[in-house]
């Protein structure tokens, strides 16, 4: 009996935020929706990046970061799509400030 409350409880804990990545896969996902991202790309006229770093989050909860090359900095906007039932978040990117 003691068996079955405790495993009730314990099914009733498993809750989807239980499926979450760590921060560090979260980031991983959050750099490769970047790095395939067809509009960053042309946005940076296909440069090599120098480097990838998040620089805030903004008023609405999208993670702000910027893409830095040798010419410019170019600042995007990934946005969480949490998964309808079980699963992860996909992210998609927007650039907001473009590089001149």
């Amino acid at each position: 009996m003691r068996a079955k409350v405790m495993f009730t409880l314990a099914a009733l804990a498993a809750t989807p935020s239980m499926a979450m990545l760590s921060g560090y896969y979260d980031s991983a996902e959050k750099i490769t929706a970047i790095l395939q991202s067809a509009v960053v790309a042309d946005a940076l006229r296909q440069a090599p990046i120098g480097s990838i770093a998040n620089t805030g989050t903004a008023p609405d909860g999208a993670d702000e970061w910027t893409v830095r090359v040798q010419e410019c900095d170019l600042v995007v906007r990934v946005i969480g799509h949490p998964p309808e039932g079980v699963g992860k978040t996909t992210y998609t990117v927007e650039v907001t400030t473009p590089c001149q």
